[in-house]
């Protein structure tokens, strides 16, 4: 999956609280031999279904994720509707659809992104910037070194998740430092920033992040490995596959899938009929970033799961889906 950052995709990711249940066997779920399966094109048509219906959702929480997923897959005809949410009551709709312009390079965005450049919110100001830079208009872009000194550490952070992904490596001068910050998310955001631009440090600040006692650092640390698509770091998020909680297996099911593997493919299975809301929603973005057409039939379910968080993430994986299958993706 095309994901527009972590700090985003702890929207789309969520970054779940300190996790509560073990995993129900210590050794790890095994492989699941991939089964041939044609592409459902009418549950294709059911997940645009979806998210065109939460993008209108009384819930700015919701409206947000949606405009997220629909920003992962590409737009799925929703331009429009991301370039109007810029106007959005709600910072963090705001917020996430000014990161979703960006992503998806809409030039028709560049008005409604100027009308907001001095937005009440300053996260909502950041992202607007990058989005500006990801257009081409780059005369504020140079405002994002001051902002990564902002008092606040939401700003920061922010500041350093669109540094890296606007891709240009002299970021790198202003990523540095932030590794010290005196807040801890800074610094987490900070190092995968810097591994996005192929920066060592960066990638030894999240191996060790993946191997923390603390499943919240490790969530954070597999996937900041796995979001620059690098195969190198397979063998530190394969690790990830075996932890003591099931998010966790969850998310390096998810990272691994973001590099090539389905290895992770039965812990998502497992994790789609969990009674818990919040594994279900890591399985659902799990199956989509594997890229498997045989978790049509968990996807399906989870697309009608009570909880719309679930079901938006249920509907973006859904839509990333091709007909080639994973051993396509893999090779690609």
């Amino acid at each position: 999956m095309k994901s527009i950052g972590l700090a985003v995709a702890a929207i789309g990711l969520i970054l779940l609280p300190a996790c509560q249940e073990r995993h129900i066997s210590s050794s790890p779920v095994g492989y699941v031999p991939q089964k041939t399966e044609p592409l459902d094109s009418e549950l294709n048509n059911e997940a645009r279904n979806e998210l065109s219906t939460d993008l209108q959702s009384q819930d700015p929480e919701i409206r947000s994720h949606a405009i997220e997923a629909v920003s992962i897959t590409g737009g799925a005809n929703h331009d429009v509707q991301i370039i109007e949410a810029l106007k959005d009551r709600a910072p963090i709709v705001r917020y996430t659809a000014a990161l979703a312009v960006g992503n998806l390079r809409l030039s028709a965005a560049h008005e409604a992104l100027l009308a907001i450049a001095d937005d009440p919110d300053e996260r909502v100001r950041v992202a607007v910037r990058y989005a500006l830079h990801r257009i081409g208009d780059t005369h504020l872009s140079h405002q994002l070194e001051k902002m990564s000194q902002d008092t606040d550490p939401a700003v920061r952070g922010t500041t350093a998740m669109v540094l890296g992904l606007l891709g240009e490596p002299s970021a790198l001068k202003i990523l540095h430092p932030m590794r010290y910050d005196h807040n801890e998310a800074v610094r987490q955001q900070a190092a995968e920033a810097m591994w996005r631009l192929h920066d060592e440090e960066g990638l030894t600040d999240l191996v060790a992040l993946s191997m923390s006692k603390r499943s919240d650092d490790e969530m954070m640390g597999l996937l900041g490995l796995a979001a620059p698509r690098d195969t190198r770091v397979r063998q530190h998020v394969r690790v990830g596959l075996r932890a003591d909680w099931l998010e966790v297996s969850l998310v390096a099911a998810r990272a691994m899938g973001m590099l090539g593997s389905d290895e992770g493919f039965g812990i998502a299975l497992q994790g789609a009929h969990d009674a818990d809301y919040r594994k279900r929603f890591l399985a659902a973005w799990a199956f989509g970033d594997i890229g498997r057409l045989d978790g049509q039939d968990s996807l399906r379910k989870l697309l009608h799961d009570t909880e719309p968080n679930v079901r938006i993430a249920a509907a973006a994986s859904i839509l990333e889906l091709k007909s080639q299958g994973f051993a396509s993706r893999a090779r690609g």
